[in-house]
């Protein structure tokens, strides 16, 4: 297997605790990767993922980082030609306003699996012409 695909999911952290928002992202998370390894294998291609804690100055310098997926370097979001958007969130968060993205009229707030599946798939697809 030479072909990889890597995912980063960066959230806040603060005293061992997230939002329920990053929290419900990274059980669906766990779900796209137990779908997609062994899809993934059989193409030949290697699934690396990494989760990012956040800290509080780091949240607060710029809260939109937080929930955040990024596939072979990119957004989530642009492979799935959706938007970024936000809104308030938690006592965790604080007044800051957190990543949602916005795909099709819908607003998520944790990022549901299949989406994240429906991403690396795309992602496989470009890495598969190249």
């Amino acid at each position: 297997m030479n072909k990889k695909i890597t995912i980063i999911w960066e959230r806040l952290v603060e005293d061992n605790r997230t939002c329920p928002r990053c929290s419900s992202t990274g059980e669906e998370l766990e779900q796209a990767v137990a779908l997609l390894k062994p899809v993934l294998s059989q193409a030949g291609v290697e699934l690396s993922v990494e989760q990012r804690a956040l800290t509080l100055e780091e949240f607060r310098q710029d809260p939109l980082r937080s929930n955040r997926i990024l596939i072979n370097s990119k957004p989530l979001e642009s492979w799935l030609a959706a938007r970024t958007g936000a809104s308030p969130c938690c006592d965790v968060c604080g007044p800051a306003r957190c990543r949602t993205v916005e795909l099709e009229n819908r607003t998520y707030e944790a990022v549901p699996a299949e989406l994240i599946v429906q991403a690396v798939l795309n992602a496989l697809q470009e890495l598969r012409q190249q």
